[in-house]
């Protein structure tokens, strides 16, 4: 019988919660009714975090008295591209001397292992820098082949006020995948982190200030989706919405923006496949497997939830991958030997064990892990393998957002790739062969934004990431990625005395 997990206070837990006050206009203030939001730990069970919670007061403070005026009247919009350029470089400048920081915040609010998160923020620092570089290179069209009396001239405004919206799984990674090319841009911005990881966010707000970003440039939000993401969203003076969450939420917050015809983009769910056919490298692939299926828990919407294997491999290969997950190590988020953390909420792991037992009970085995993990504080679930998976299964369709693996067979290319595409998300997907012909094959005909070949789950600035299908409208990231903050605006100058007279 396995003991229950030890895990460690850490010395946050014998002190009072840090807290963290609502940016809006260029200061650190409470919400006008006193209401706070706290966080428990998830890998700990103390509470870490105490946030302002803010309502439709503070949205309305935020964007109209703030970004809005900060967007109409203030420098930021029209700075030079090289002095933005230049703030956003300060502040990954910051982020990275206050990485351990912002890692341990993330560790404890969302209880992902600190190594990752150390890793994340890491990453966070190198999109900044390639958004200060965008901030440089925007740029329009000119027409001079219009003839000898016309010259056309096509510019990139910054859209307006943009509502950012972030999920709780990568706090600081996703507001970093956003809000440094919005800036970049020249537009202004209102932030809703996670109510359940907003921490993290609120230091990046201080960082803005420190490196010189001009008042009610951004503005920072702790709460509730009814009383502060809606709102935002609907508000008449937001330009733009850049969402990223569940499917689910997702589709109503477009609804929301569609009755004022705002720009969208969005950043959902995912149920993606790893096809490994038997001529591939099967050591580097079971190690993918187990990485793209128990990364961040699961909970992670470009996670390798399904694994899709050649029968005639599938039983040495599952063997090899059962293996390597019984030496994944589960525990406490703060321990440097942690590969899998904390579940985020208790509730939601009941959503995962639900998903695993309605599984089992629709024909699939549980192959590995399934359960529970005992432990002397917060919610941790044994990693997860489901064989006997067939493609009507719910587990095979839906998100769990955990780290729960599940197993399909094929015999042939075509059955890959009609399993493969076999879901409402197209997010990504991998492909694992020495075949040039299949990877290429797969890689041309599976619906979905990213497909990794002989890889998986990495990512850089410089590539577009989005989705196919119900995982999303638009892209983050890439060389248009400050673009998509901007609207086109068309400038036609004649010369000489007009011609074609209409009357007269």
């Amino acid at each position: 019988m396995n003991l229950p997990l030890t895990i460690a206070m850490p010395a946050e837990a014998s002190a009072a919660p840090k807290t963290y006050r609502l940016l809006i206009d260029g200061k650190f203030v409470d919400a006008r009714d006193g209401r706070t939001l706290e966080r428990n730990s998830p890998g700990h069970g103390f509470t870490v975090s105490r946030y302002a919670q803010a309502g439709e007061e503070e949205v309305e403070a935020a964007v109209q008295a703030a970004a809005h005026k900060a967007f109409e009247t203030g420098p930021w919009p029209r700075m030079k591209a090289g002095e933005r350029a230049a703030i956003l470089l300060k502040a990954a400048d910051l982020i990275e001397a206050r990485l351990k920081e912002i890692a341990r915040l993330d560790a404890l609010e969302s209880g992902k292992p600190i190594t990752q998160a150390r890793g994340e923020i890491g990453g966070a620092v190198d999109i900044w820098r390639y958004a200060a570089a965008l901030a440089r290179t925007l740029h329009g069209e000119t027409y001079a082949n219009l003839g000898d009396a016309m010259l056309g001239v096509v510019l990139r405004e910054p859209i307006g006020v943009v509502s950012i919206i972030t999920p709780w799984n990568f706090p600081f990674l996703i507001v970093s995948q956003k809000l440094p090319f919005a800036l970049a841009a020249g537009c202004t911005a209102v932030v809703k982190p996670s109510e359940m990881t907003s921490a993290s966010t609120f230091v990046l707000g201080d960082i803005l200030m420190r490196a010189g970003l001009p008042d009610g440039v951004v503005n920072i939000l702790a709460g509730l989706g009814a009383d502060v993401g809606a709102p935002m969203v609907s508000h008449p003076l937001v330009e733009m919405v850049s969402f990223t969450g569940s499917t689910r939420v997702g589709k109503v917050t477009m609804a929301s923006a569609a009755n004022a015809l705002k720009k969208v983009s969005m950043e959902l769910g995912g149920k993606n496949g790893q096809i490994v056919f038997p001529d591939a490298d099967l050591e580097a692939a079971a190690d993918a497997a187990v990485f793209g299926g128990f990364f961040n828990a699961g909970e992670c919407c470009n996670a390798g939830s399904r694994l899709i294997v050649h029968e005639a491999i599938a039983d040495d290969f599952l063997g090899a991958v059962k293996a390597l997950t019984a030496r994944v190590t589960v525990g406490d988020p703060l321990d440097d030997s942690t590969k899998v953390g904390a579940m985020i909420s208790s509730e939601h792991l009941a959503k995962v064990t639900g998903y695993v037992a309605a599984a089992a009970n629709d024909g699939s085995s549980v192959y590995s892990g399934g359960k529970q993990i005992a432990s002397s504080a917060g919610q941790y679930l044994d990693p997860t393998i489901l064989r006997g998976v067939t493609e009507d299964m719910a587990i095979a369709r839906e998100e769990v957002f955990g780290p729960v693996l599940s197993v399909l067979t094929f015999g042939s290319i075509e059955e890959a790739l009609r399993i493969a595409n076999n879901t409402p998300y197209g997010l990504s997907a991998g492909v694992w062969s020495a075949s040039i012909d299949t990877c290429m094959s797969v890689a041309r005909n599976v619906r979905s934004g990213t497909v990794w070949v002989n890889t998986f789950m990495e990512g850089y600035p410089e590539l577009p990431f989005g989705g196919y299908k119900q995982s999303g409208l638009g892209r983050e990231l890439g060389k248009r990625a400050v673009e998509d903050y901007t609207e086109e605006k068309t400038i036609q100058f004649h010369r000489g005395q007009r011609t074609g007279w209409w009357v007269g």
